[in-house]
């Protein structure tokens, strides 16, 4: 049957000569694996840049449940991005964003909420005149409550600890799986706030960097058999 939906672009990878395979996240198919012909020749009337990882759709699919690979019929870019593949810092936190969306999202069934969540992120990385240096944190954080484990409790005198492993703020580190103090408050505020407002807690690079490796950890402790994170290397570079 056919479908109209929309997409993003996760995974692409050269097939044969002139074609490729890609992996998109749909609006209303969930995960799915695309293959596309002739994409690559000089006479294709779609270019190959609109599967750039990264890349937002508007497309029309051949979908059966029965195969695991489907193709395309109709393709065009649902959002044209202005700054983003320009920009080496832009590029470098949505490479991270992609990656972690591809290795996190497990279940093949559609999630609006959560499409329209990561679609918004590349509008947002997008267009923001802010600085976004805090905005792959904030990413994670809203990512962990669409995939069911966003950190619960409140920072207080009292709970001033994040405990990662049971996913919420206590009284005080009994495990390994805890961030101390100033981590649990930094974790605190960007839990606190809206996207847009991310940028105004104010971190070091090396507490942003703590930060990160801390919540990459409790993914690693909530999602079974996480791959290696790899693009987060790339942002310390760029940001530092």
């Amino acid at each position: 049957m056919l479908v109209k939906t929309s997409g993003i672009v996760f995974r692409a990878v050269k097939y044969s000569e002139t074609s490729i395979i890609t992996d998109v996240y749909t609006r209303d198919l969930g995960m799915q694996t695309y293959i596309v012909n002739g994409v690559r020749s000089a006479r294709s009337k779609t270019g190959a840049a609109l599967f750039q990882v990264m890349s937002l759709l508007e497309v029309v699919v051949y979908h059966r449940d029965d195969r695991k690979m489907h193709r395309v019929k109709e393709i065009r870019a649902a959002h044209v991005y202005q700054r983003l593949p320009f920009d080496v810092r832009r590029s470098a936190v949505g490479m991270f964003m992609a990656e972690i969306g591809r290795k996190t999202i497990r279940e093949p069934e559609p999630n609006a909420p959560l499409f329209d969540f990561l679609f918004d992120s590349f509008c947002f990385l997008d267009s923001t005149q802010e600085p976004f240096a805090n905005l792959h944190l904030h990413f994670l954080i809203g990512l962990s409550a669409h995939l069911g484990f966003l950190p619960g409790g409140d920072f207080t005198p009292e709970t001033p600890v994040f405990d990662m492993q049971e996913g919420t703020f206590t009284h005080s580190a009994t495990q390994i799986h805890c961030m101390d103090e100033e981590q649990s408050w930094l974790l605190y505020q960007l839990l606190c706030c809206e996207r847009e407002q991310c940028h105004i807690v104010v971190l070091q690079h090396a507490q942003r960097r703590r930060l990160l490796q801390s919540l990459l950890t409790f993914y690693r402790l909530h999602i079974e058999s996480l791959p290696e994170i790899r693009s987060h290397e790339i942002l310390h570079e760029v940001f530092e």
